[in-house]
């Protein structure tokens, strides 16, 4: 057997009460520790909070788990030798029987197959700056899984306007949960607007419901700013994201490396700012998602 439910999400499940899934890319290899931790443990607190199951998704021995205990959510937090996986690691994953952390893509392809029509996370992946033909997986993950992906935006350090043209160009709508502007992750303008704001869950669950009725395959991406009082300026981050890329340049560093080490840096020039606006939006998204889930639960 492939997938191994908890038994909260598998009662969730069978009573088709709402669910959110969360990704484990961010506790084992997004936030430091004891944050990591302490953030993947709230994150479940607050999807219940709302009215939701927490469905916290990653592999364990080739399984795809989906609802973790709390022995697995902490070996994520502190266990250094967990993998990162997207999507074509996971025959990998399974053939191996490995342990990994899921990205946005592998979470949005366990979740959905699970039965789980919504997912929060911090930022999805994009286009990279300065290599237009470096595009993460997770883009072209959500032009093919018609899931809710409740985020922040794409991160940072990516090329913000080529991805969002991206998304334009492969089907995927973006909302913008009472924004007009995609978020900038950090920040809550980037002078890209969303296909259509809403202002309520249940406004995006119709949406979500239209969507489906018309068979459509690609995800809805639900934007949600980070709360005001966290917010980074554009300026300050770009002045810290040049260093930051610099020294990637120096120390020849690419590839799927290249992301966690701007993040890395970015947080170690903001003096920890970056750290607690990446957790308000986490914890705000977790909210936001849960009470969509609500909606589309009743709905």
């Amino acid at each position: 057997m492939i997938f191994k439910f908890s038994d909260e999400v598998a009662n969730a499940l069978k009573d088709k009460n709402p669910l959110v899934a969360l990704e484990s890319t961010v506790i084992a290899h997004g936030l430091p520790f004891p944050e990591n931790l302490e953030t993947a443990q709230n994150l479940e607190k607050i999807v219940r909070e709302n009215g939701a199951t927490p469905a916290t998704i990653a592999v364990f021995d080739g399984e795809f788990c989906v609802g973790l205990n709390k022995t697995q959510i902490e070996r994520l937090a502190t266990d250094k030798n967990i993998r990162k996986i997207s999507r074509r690691d996971l025959p990998v994953a399974i053939g191996k029987r490995l342990n990994c952390a899921t990205t946005v893509a592998t979470t949005s392809f366990i979740a959905y197959r699970a039965g789980i029509k919504i997912f929060a996370t911090g930022g999805i992946g994009g286009v990279h700056r300065g290599f237009a033909s470096d595009v993460s997986a997770d883009l072209p993950e959500l032009a093919a899984t018609p899931i809710v992906v409740v985020c922040s935006g794409a991160k940072i350090v990516l090329d913000l306007p080529a991805t969002r043209e991206w998304l334009e160009t492969n089907g995927i709508c973006v909302l913008g949960f009472g924004c007009d502007e995609m978020p900038a992750f950090y920040s809550r303008k980037s002078g890209l607007f969303v296909d259509e704001r809403v202002e309520t869950p249940s406004d995006a669950a119709e949406i979500a419901k239209a969507r489906d009725e018309l068979k459509l395959a690609s995800a809805i991406l639900l934007t949600v700013a980070v709360p005001p009082e966290f917010e980074i300026e554009t300026e300050e981050l770009e002045n810290i994201l040049g260093e930051s890329l610099r020294l990637a340049d120096e120390n020849k560093i690419c590839g799927k490396e290249i992301t966690p080490f701007l993040l890395s840096q970015i947080c170690e020039r903001s003096a920890g700012k970056t750290l607690a606006a990446n957790i308000a939006l986490l914890k705000n998204n977790a909210r936001v998602a849960a009470l969509v889930a609500s909606e589309m639960s009743r709905i």
